[in-house]
């Protein structure tokens, strides 16, 4: 009866919406916003978030933008997108005078975190992770919203120079490909920063471009063609990414601040609904796998391995992700993220014959209910996707409650692009 009762009222949650998400910043809540994005880089889509960003700059109050890329992106791409808003800019004052000058924007844009600084997950400050401190310091009463889109490594650095100002910061990570790129910096603030508020999105921001209404303007395909071509500088710019095709798989942690309650993870949003992060999301292997050894999809993996002396190694998941071996004593220490549920190969390079070549395999799944049922009581800020099955969209965790929202967050976006149409 209980198990009946329970499915009814999830169910209730993903009923055709009659309202938006009460509260958030488009219902008058001044939220202060700092966003660490590898646009340009390796994930185009972040330039459409950052298009879809500053036409919600009126009522977020921006703080920062940092270029935190894995690969190319730098602080000279997020410009080239403020080049597109200035264009647009006398359009947008017309509708709101709290539209930020284009040079106020160019001047809190800073560069961020451009390597991995190692298995020690911090290396030296950077302008950005020196932002963070800085906003995070100020006399405001108000919390600091981080969003971050691409690597953790400026929050991580913030948070090793200045450990203080945790309390302050509201961290949503658009985690999966992210965490599988910045899973040093990820295990140093899981490690060492427990306490921190944390929204971690492995999976639930895919309802963006996942789900929902994908018929005619609302479709991927659909949408750019329909409200973005012909629409200013910005419209024009967001329907030439991509192809024209939708993606914006940063935008969910906006959306979030948009329509919802920032405040509480575990209700409804327009960026998602969230669940307490539970126990035990590291495994630790200290021999060679196969396929028939799992560890959770979205979480740690170690290998920890004994190393002939002076060895050097690193092993090379899926032909692609590198993960550099850590020496302690006589062992060496390498740490990935997988970012599906699927069989992840490897293969070692290393100085030793003994270590060069030696391949594996381990089998990434989804975590039991059992298990997301036990919360880490360690981490009480900390929240993660939703893993219940009638919250999927397919093999997404999590996504259908960003997805729900389809046509009210897109329809939103519509009417900001059209700010940008001249008369």
């Amino acid at each position: 009866m209980k198990s009946a009762i329970a499915a009814l009222a999830f169910a209730a949650l993903l009923l055709p919406a009659q309202d938006q998400p009460a509260g958030g910043a488009l219902a008058g809540a001044r939220l202060r916003v700092i966003v660490s994005t590898d646009a340009g880089g390796t994930d185009p889509d972040d330039l459409q978030s950052l298009v879809h960003l500053l036409l919600y700059a009126d009522v977020l109050e921006i703080e920062g933008l940092i270029s935190s890329p894995y690969g190319p992106g730098r602080r000279e791409h997020i410009l080239h997108v403020v080049d597109h808003y200035e264009k647009d800019f006398s359009r947008l004052r017309a509708h709101s005078p709290a539209y930020p000058e284009p040079a106020a924007l160019r001047a809190l844009t800073f560069q961020g975190a451009t390597d991995d600084p190692g298995p020690s997950g911090t290396g030296s400050p950077t302008e950005g992770s020196r932002r963070i401190v800085e906003q995070a310091r100020r006399a405001d009463p108000r919390p600091l919203y981080v969003l971050v889109w691409g690597g953790l490594e400026d929050v991580a650095q913030a948070l090793h120079d200045a450990p203080e100002i945790l309390p302050k910061l509201r961290v949503f990570f658009i985690g999966g490909p992210n965490k599988m790129w910045s899973v040093n910096a990820y295990d140093y603030i899981h490690t060492r920063h427990p306490r921190l508020w944390m929204i971690e999105a492995n999976s639930t921001y895919r309802g963006w471009f996942v789900g929902g209404n994908q018929q005619g303007e609302w479709s991927n395909r659909g949408f750019a063609p329909a409200h973005g071509a012909g629409r200013g500088a910005l419209g024009d710019y967001f329907a030439s990414l991509l192809g024209g095709s939708l993606k914006m798989g940063d935008s969910p942690s906006v959306g979030y601040l948009l329509r919802g309650t920032p405040g509480d993870p575990m209700q409804v949003s327009w960026g998602g609904r969230f669940v307490r992060l539970w126990h035990n999301r590291k495994t630790v292997f200290t021999r060679l796998t196969t396929e028939r050894d799992q560890a959770e999809a979205f979480g740690v993996v170690e290998f920890v391995l004994p190393a002939p002396g002076g060895a050097t190694a690193r092993i090379v998941f899926d032909g692609r992700i590198p993960a550099e071996g850590a020496r302690e004593g006589g062992i060496l220490r390498f740490r990935f993220s997988p970012r599906d549920a699927k069989v992840w190969p490897y293969v070692m390079e290393s100085s030793h014959p003994a270590l060069h070549g030696q391949t594996g395999r381990f089998t990434a799944v989804h975590p039991s209910p059992q298990k997301t049922r036990r919360h880490d009581a360690a981490r009480p800020n900390w929240w993660i996707d939703d893993q219940h099955p009638d919250a999927a969209e397919g093999i997404h965790p999590g996504a259908k409650h960003v997805s729900r929202w389809r046509e009210q967050f897109l329809g939103d976006f519509a009417a900001r692009l059209g700010r940008c149409q001249a008369p």
